[in-house]
């Protein structure tokens, strides 16, 4: 599966080199802090999810590469901000300096900016060879919006800067890791899907798929962020206790928080039992549980 997942990761990242700025464009230190953050060696999960998920439903991945690199983009700048002073405040991301802490605050705000808007640039673009049809891609624009704004991960995140401090509550917990992390998860398949042409029936079981999997994606952060070095992080570990932020081990132990990841991935692999095909989001599920960084 590591493997698989590499040579994915591969294609990803050669659809977002074609994509971006090139080095040197003006004006030239926001471009070189859009392309430092983009390409500090994220793992890629959510574009390959919607490659994944294409393929699954009887789709082409590479019909779906743009909507890959979509989320992506969206990916990237909420990482940039998530790191701001204003928010979580780290100096360290996948092992290198933060956005803010490489170039300044003012241009990591700038550079998260531009890749949420260049990702609906992308989106939006008829492109030859496409066979999306308008209202579709209209329909795929309108769910990464839904998915990266006030109803899911913006909104995820202000419920997550509320809860700091505050005692564990299951449903307040549930609510942020949905909306904060499991929103564009869910929105990376479902874009997957809307490129393949999937049907109400499979759309449906893709979603389901997602929403679990997002959950469950979270969740193994909170274990992660408690069981793991920094260096294996590549962030400050315990940084989540630290700011008094609710999770998973703080709630129910470190033991029930695998026993919940667990229980959610078998739910996510439930959804495809019926679908035929789906070997490879069935090994994405097994490696997001048990993932370790």
């Amino acid at each position: 599966m590591k493997e698989v997942l590499h040579q994915l990761r591969g294609r990803v990242d050669r659809a977002l080199e074609e994509i971006m700025p090139p080095e040197g464009t003006h004006p030239q230190r926001l471009t070189a802090a859009m392309r430092y953050s983009l390409f500090a060696g994220g793992k890629r999960i959510r574009p390959i999810l919607a490659l994944a998920a294409a393929e699954t439903c009887g789709g082409n991945a590479e019909d779906a590469m743009f909507a890959a690199c979509a989320v992506e983009l969206v990916h990237t700048y909420s990482l940039i901000h998530d790191d701001l002073p204003a928010m979580d405040d780290d100096d360290y991301r996948r092992g290198i300096a933060t956005c803010h802490r490489a170039f300044d605050e003012g241009t990591a705000i700038l550079a998260g900016d531009a890749l949420l808007t260049m990702a609906f640039e992308v989106l939006s673009e008829e492109r030859s060879g496409s066979t999306l049809s308008p209202d579709t891609r209209i329909r795929m624009i309108s769910e990464l919006a839904r998915a990266a704004g006030w109803q899911g991960m913006v909104g995820g995140q202000q419920a997550d800067m509320d809860s700091e401090g505050a005692p564990p509550s299951q449903p307040v917990l549930e609510y942020i890791h949905t909306h904060k992390t499991g929103a564009m998860i869910r929105c990376s398949i479902l874009l997957g899907a809307l490129a393949a042409s999937a049907g109400p029936d499979m759309l449906r079981a893709m979603e389901h798929y997602g929403e679990k999997l997002g959950l469950a994606f979270q969740v193994v952060d909170d274990i992660l962020d408690v069981t793991s070095s920094t260096e294996e992080m590549g962030k400050d570990q315990g940084s989540d206790a630290a700011r008094g932020k609710m999770t998973y081990p703080a709630l129910l132990g470190v033991e029930g928080a695998r026993s919940r990841a667990r229980d959610l991935v078998e739910d996510a692999k439930g959804a495809l039992g019926g679908l035929g095909r789906g070997d490879i989001l069935l090994h994405i599920a097994d490696y997001v549980l048990l993932r370790r960084i």
